[in-house]
């Protein structure tokens, strides 16, 4: 099992509205390019949020390939359309992991 694992950081001012884009539509979006199996959302407890919020979204594919088919195919378009939306109100970061049990 191969874990995409993105930690993003958005801006307060419009958290409550990426929050919902991220919802209902961009993660939508990357599970309807079949790459995917599940994903998990999470938001990151315990740290100062007054100006920004720190989410991390998984993505769980079956092989490395059907990561990399989505890397190749998908995710240039997907990453263009976060930057057109959402500009410099975000961070994002991005590790890949295979699960070992």
């Amino acid at each position: 099992m191969i874990v995409y694992n993105l930690s993003i950081k958005i801006e307060a001012s419009v958290e409550k509205d990426w929050l919902h884009w991220q919802l209902q539509e961009h993660i939508p979006d990357v599970m309807a390019t079949g790459y995917f199996t599940e994903y998990k959302f999470y938001r990151l407890l315990e740290q100062d949020d007054t100006e920004s919020a720190t989410y991390v979204v998984q993505y769980f594919a079956a092989s490395l390939n059907n990561y990399q088919q989505y890397i190749e195919r998908n995710a240039p378009l997907l990453r263009q359309k976060i930057k057109d939306k959402w500009g410099d109100k975000f961070v994002a970061f991005r590790t890949i992991m295979e699960a070992v049990n």
